[in-house]
């Protein structure tokens, strides 16, 4: 569907204020397969952390992880809920901004040279480039900070609060989900509930635990309504500080939960079949691919494939552990 230019203009609140925003489709990475399901999207009951595996199990056995009682097949998903269009007079004329990217893709639609002129592109690419800039150079707290406050996108008028991540600051792994769902929103942590129990034991099994060298957080730090995907806009305003959190920790590895986590981190619309299995990239640390807990906790027959991609992930920490105390040969 083409967009005017006052489509477009009111889009990026340039029109007057007393004027409706109307809503605009915008270009979405490809829906995932295998339905990222927020932990909040099950109620399978009370739960316990029983049947961690011990450290030294070997990876050709089968992962046992206990998990809720089966949940009921009746769990479909969720129906994508419409957001209701926003008034402009709500927000701050300017204050919701495309980034450089948005703007690239927004330049192969063929309305978009005949309805914007170079100089508007350039001046709020410009803007977009100092807030990515701003992000990239902050400190830790600074950039807790700076996603508490953040309005970027429509998130921040549905959420209770930012989840942020918790763990280790300095940890040499981090495990990346989509995005919090209700509880992580009320309570401000990522993976709590059935999903988040499952995932403490998926880290018992390869003798790691939540907060020690492990850090935790997701592509998005806000709750979509519903639970439903992340929309493009909200992955680009929410990339700097993921990529700004990446940079400050450090970590030697990193753990996608989920076919949309890996989607996001890794620019694919290939299935997590297609995923899995495979040492992929994210501004130089090392990616693998594995599935959410919360998905796990529906399909368990997956479970044994989980444990693969786990055995995977510890095998190559291992190697770039002694890599990295190995001295280089030629």
């Amino acid at each position: 569907m083409g967009l005017s230019r006052e489509d477009i203009l009111r889009e990026l609140e340039l029109l007057p204020v007393w004027h409706l925003r109307n809503p605009i489709v915008l270009p979405t990475a490809a829906q995932p397969q295998d339905g990222r399901q927020a932990a909040t999207a099950v109620d399978p009951g009370p739960t316990g952390a029983e049947g961690n595996v011990p450290a030294g199990m070997e990876c050709s056995e089968s992962l046992q992880l206990q998990t809720p009682e089966p949940v009921e097949a009746s769990l479909a998903p969720m129906a994508v809920q419409a957001e209701p269009a926003c008034e402009a007079d709500s927000h701050e004329a300017g204050a919701i901004q495309p980034d450089p990217e948005y703007f690239e893709a927004m330049q192969t639609w063929p309305e978009f040279g005949e309805s914007v002129v170079p100089p508007l592109i350039e001046e709020v690419s410009a803007l977009q480039g100092d807030r990515r800039t701003a992000i990239m150079a902050m400190d830790w707290q600074a950039l807790q900070q700076s996603v508490s406050e953040c309005e970027a996108c429509g998130l921040a008028q549905k959420r209770t609060q930012t989840v942020f991540g918790v763990g280790d600051p300095n940890a040499e792994w981090l495990f990346v989900g989509e995005a919090p769902g209700a509880e992580e929103d009320r309570r401000g942590e990522p993976f709590v509930g059935p999903a988040g129990q499952l995932l403490d034991n998926m880290l018992a099994a390869i003798a790691l635990k939540r907060g020690e060298n492990v850090y935790i957080a997701n592509v998005l730090k806000c709750r979509p309504p519903a639970n439903r995907d992340p929309q493009g806009e909200e992955v680009v305003k929410c990339d700097p500080y993921l990529k700004r959190q990446v940079e400050l920790i450090k970590p030697k590895l990193i753990v996608a939960l989920g076919k949309f986590a890996a989607q996001s981190l890794l620019a694919s619309d290939k299935s997590i079949a297609g995923l899995r299995g495979a040492l992929h990239d994210f501004h130089g640390v090392p990616v693998i691919v594995t599935y959410h807990p919360a998905y796990l906790l529906r399909n368990l027959a997956d479970k044994a494939k989980a444990w693969d991609d786990l055995c995977f992930a510890r095998e190559t920490m291992q190697h770039l552990k002694s890599a990295a105390s190995s001295p280089s040969q030629r």
